[in-house]
């Protein structure tokens, strides 16, 4: 088998949601996206998240959405953009004022559900988010869906970006994630997942649903916490990419 060249990744998954056992996934990740009130989570979550993380020596980023809990942030709102960057700007806030309580530092910004695809295709609502987190502090990092316009936004504000693909997700040709409610969107086999990760990672391509095959570089890969098998996913990746040659690294 041909071994990946040596490469550094951050393994990525988003937590703190109240809809997985995080304790599981946490150990086989390097950096978590904390869910901090928006879609979900609350003080007590948060604290709990910021705690494993530092126990597991994880880094801790803050996970804004929608303010939407009903449809738990997968719903696009119709607002401005300054609205935009004041829901991400609160949640970050808050969870950074619970992350300095509990001894721990938050190290990068990734948006959640529709406010993250809106981000990738909306410049308006991309320069918000970046906006807001130079505002909050420029040092965090902004994790983006790679080749999108969130990238190119944080990019333009000075951020440190890091492009993100995912291993359990599919794409459409123009590089987006297929939406939840189409067939075949999540992938939860492990070896698909895998294969998935390998291509992205070694040649830079990866497999639309419908069999295209499109250029993706990244710098994160995202594992789901809230899918059937996360946890075990999530050590079949790491283990496998690590035999391969990744070297997985968290953010500082």
């Amino acid at each position: 088998m041909a071994q990946l060249p040596t490469l550094r990744v951050v393994l990525n998954c988003d937590c703190g949601e109240g809809m997985a056992d995080d304790a599981a996934i946490l150990p086989y990740v390097t950096a978590a996206n904390i869910a901090c009130g928006g879609h979900a989570g609350n003080e007590e979550s948060m604290r709990a998240m910021l705690r494993l993380c530092r126990q597991l020596n994880v880094s801790a980023g803050a996970h804004p959405s929608y303010p939407d809990r009903a449809h738990f942030g997968r719903r696009a709102l119709s607002v401005s953009a300054d609205e935009v960057a004041a829901f991400v700007r609160q949640q970050v806030q808050r969870l950074d004022r619970i992350a300095r309580e509990e001894g721990a530092a938050l190290t990068h910004v990734k948006p959640h559900g529709a406010l993250y695809n809106q981000a990738a295709a909306n410049r308006e609502v991309a320069d918000a988010i970046a906006g807001a987190v130079v505002e909050h502090d420029p040092r965090l990092a902004l994790i983006g869906l790679a080749g999108s316009m969130l990238v190119e936004a944080g990019e333009a504000a000075g951020l440190r970006v890091l492009r993100e693909a995912f291993a359990d997700r599919a794409y459409e040709r123009d590089g987006s994630l297929r939406a939840r409610d189409l067939p075949d969107a999540l992938i939860e086999d492990n070896l698909r997942c895998l294969a998935q990760a390998k291509d992205i990672l070694l040649a830079g391509l990866v497999t639309t649903h419908d069999g295209a095959c499109i250029r993706l570089h990244a710098d994160t890969i995202c594992i789901h916490s809230d899918t059937p098998g996360a946890a075990v996913r999530a050590a079949c990746l790491r283990r496998a990419l690590a035999q391969a040659g990744v070297e997985f690294v968290g953010l500082r």
